[in-house]
Formats: structure tokens, sequence, C-alpha cells
């Protein structure tokens, strides 16, 4: 007969190695989750020393322009400017040359971020230069054209308009200048963009005039710093000059942005005119004039499609004429791709045009319909005398 208390041992010591193989294998565990967390919180260290170190290289480096800058004209016109001369004028956003009807952007709904193949960005930018050449403006005003950027694949278009037309006088002045934008996937890189202005009149003098801008630190960092292009032309039989202004309007704002650069643009427009000179401002306003049909345009009833804020013209005054042609749009949405898409479920707007000064008559304005070919834009061209 079995002796029960060497029976209770022998279990006791099975219970006692169970107890023991759990405590080990627990005190295991405990070692390599310390250690995984410890290695967890370690990448987390660096990930965040990382984004911290680079925000405070954009910080740093960012450009950071002046309220006023001035701005060297290139170059010289083959012509001169008379009281009672017709100008021609066009305005064209070039959409960076990568935003043809191939085209979507993420910022609009879309999903891509590099929207064109080098060689695509090449021939966008040879047909931009071929429309503008058919059409034979005087004073040209170009927005979102890159100096040096990776999403144009380091092309300098200012440089490649300068040599397409070799006769005008220009200036340029940035918008957009960042060394790296770090965010969507893949990310946008470096970014050296803004506005261009071509005149067959010599351009005596320019100034950069930085806009109100909504965006805060850290955000605005790797985000664009927008301004005004102001270039003064002498006119040979008169005391007075024609002032233009290349503007490129807030887009991605909640609306304060737009608000504020058009109630600094307004200042600036009677400024040069209560100095009795002949005035016009023309571009990409990302907004609609409020005298402007443009039913034949609604917004859609699709998520995720950008909409345009709307400026009230009598803000101006009575001594300016908002004006643009809503006969087609100025501007097509990059939800998605133009090419193939079905055209009359498509979003477009009116938002490009010129703001012109009442001692100027406007002979005609008109869209160009070239169906968003080689920008995302199409092209406003108006005719003027100057009284």
């Amino acid at each position: 007969m079995a002796n029960p208390k060497t029976h209770r041992s022998f279990i006791g010591s099975i219970f006692g190695g169970l107890f023991s193989l759990i405590g080990g294998i627990f005190k295991g565990l405990f070692w390599v989750i310390r250690k995984c967390l410890k290695f967890i919180l370690a990448v987390l260290l660096i990930a965040v020393l990382f984004v911290c170190g680079f925000v405070a290289y954009l910080t740093i480096t960012q450009y950071d322009p002046e309220p006023e800058e001035t701005v060297m004209p290139v170059g010289n016109g083959n012509s001169v400017l008379s009281s009672g001369d017709t100008i021609k004028f066009l305005t064209w956003n070039a959409g960076y040359g990568a935003l043809g009807d191939n085209a979507d952007f993420f910022m609009d709904g879309g999903s891509m971020v590099y929207t064109a193949e080098k060689d695509r960005v090449e021939s966008n930018m040879n047909t931009l230069s071929s429309e503008i050449g058919k059409i034979d403006p005087n004073i040209i005003f170009v927005q979102e054209i890159d100096v040096e950027a990776d999403r144009s694949y380091k092309i300098d278009e200012t440089e490649y308009l300068r040599k397409s037309f070799p006769e005008m006088a220009s200036t340029f002045s940035t918008n957009f200048k960042v060394n790296y934008v770090p965010y969507p996937i893949p990310p946008i890189g470096q970014v050296y963009s803004g506005l261009l202005t071509l005149s067959d009149y010599d351009i005596s003098y320019a100034t950069r005039y930085s806009l109100p801008s909504s965006f805060t630190w850290p955000i605005s960092v790797a985000n664009l710093k927008r301004g005004l292009l102001v270039s003064h032309i002498d006119i040979a039989d008169s005391d007075k000059e024609l002032v233009l202004i290349d503007l490129h309007l807030e887009a991605y704002d909640e609306g304060d942005g737009k608000i504020a650069q058009t109630n600094f643009l307004c200042n600036i427009l009677k400024s040069e005119y209560d100095k009795g000179n002949y005035v016009i401002a023309g571009g990409d306003f990302n907004q609609v004039f409020s005298n402007v049909d443009t039913s034949a345009y609604p917004m859609l009833d699709e998520e995720g499609i950008w909409e345009a804020g709307t400026i009230d013209v009598t803000s101006f005054g009575n001594n300016f004429t908002c004006i643009t042609d809503s006969s087609c749009p100025t501007c097509r949405s990059l939800d998605k791709v133009y090419e193939g898409a079905d055209k009359d479920n498509f979003q477009y707007y009116v938002i490009d045009g010129y703001i012109v000064s009442d001692n100027i008559t406007i002979n005609s304005v008109e869209t160009q319909n070239l169906g968003f070919v080689c920008s995302d834009h199409n092209p406003v061209v108006m005719s003027v005398t100057l009284n």
C-alpha cells in the first residue's frame, strides 16, 4: 500500500515544477515584451526626432519674402507704348506644364501627385508656347510656371517661355519655393514656382507684394507664399504709367485667405489708380466674379470636388471693371482625368479674368477653348485701348 505522504510529495513536486515552468515562461515573455517595447519606443523616438528635425530644417530654410521686394526686369520689349494704343492681353495658368488632359490631382479629389512624364511636360510646354504665338498678345500673364521643381523634372519653364518670345521683356516673382515638400506619398519634393509676365514694351520697374496667408506654422513652411507681381510700363507721350498686376490667389484655404488677399489686391489697385495710372490686374483668382453668369457650370453633387469662392465686385468700387468670358470655362476640375471623360458631366469653373480701371476701354474679352490639352486652364484674351 502506497505511503500517502510520499504520494502527496510526488504531486507537490509536479505542481511545483509546473509552477516553476509557467513562471519561467512568463519571465521570458516579460523579458521579450520589455525588449520589444524598448525597441518600439526607440523607433518612435527616432521618428519623432527625425520629424522635428525635418520641420526645423524646413523652418530655417523656408522662403520668407519681405512685404515688398524689388523685381529686376529681364530683356527689352520691341515696341513703345503710347496713349490711345490698343493692347492685347493674355492670361493663362500653365499648370506647371504637367496638368494636361491626362492628369488628375490629389488636392482636388484625384489620386495623382506626379501627373506627367518628362516628355509630356515638354509636349505641354510646346503646345502652350505655340498657342500663345498664334494669339500673338502684347502682354502675357502666366501663373504656376516652374523654375526648378521635381513635379516638372527640373525644367526651367520661365526660361523656356522667355526663349520662345525673345523680343519681349519679362518679370518673374516667386509664389512657391520649398526645398522639399514631404507629403503626400509619394511626396511632392522640391518646388520653385511663381508668376511670369511678358511684355512687348519695356518694363521700367517691378515689385513683388506679399499677400496675406491664413496658413500658420508648421503647415506654412511647406506651403505657397503667394504674392502680386506688379510691373510698370512707361507711356511715351504721358506722365502716366500702365501698371500690370499678375496674380494667383489662394485656392485651398477655408475662405479667409481669399478674402484677405482680395482686399489687399483692391488696395493696390486703388493706390495705383489714385496716382493717375492705367491699371490692369489679370490671372487666376480662384474665385468667381459676382457679376459673371456661371449658371452653365453648376457645382456637381460629388464628394471631394473643389469649389471656388466668389468675389463681390462692388468691393472694388466704381472705378474698376471685373471681366471675363463665361461662354466656355476657364478651368476644369482635377478630380479625374479629362481625356476620355464624359464632357457633359464634368466640373467646370470661370475663375480666370481681369480687373480693369475705368481710364481704359475694354474692346473685347474671349476665353480660348483649347480643350484643356496642355493645362487645366484655358487662356483668356482681352483687347483694350488706353483712353
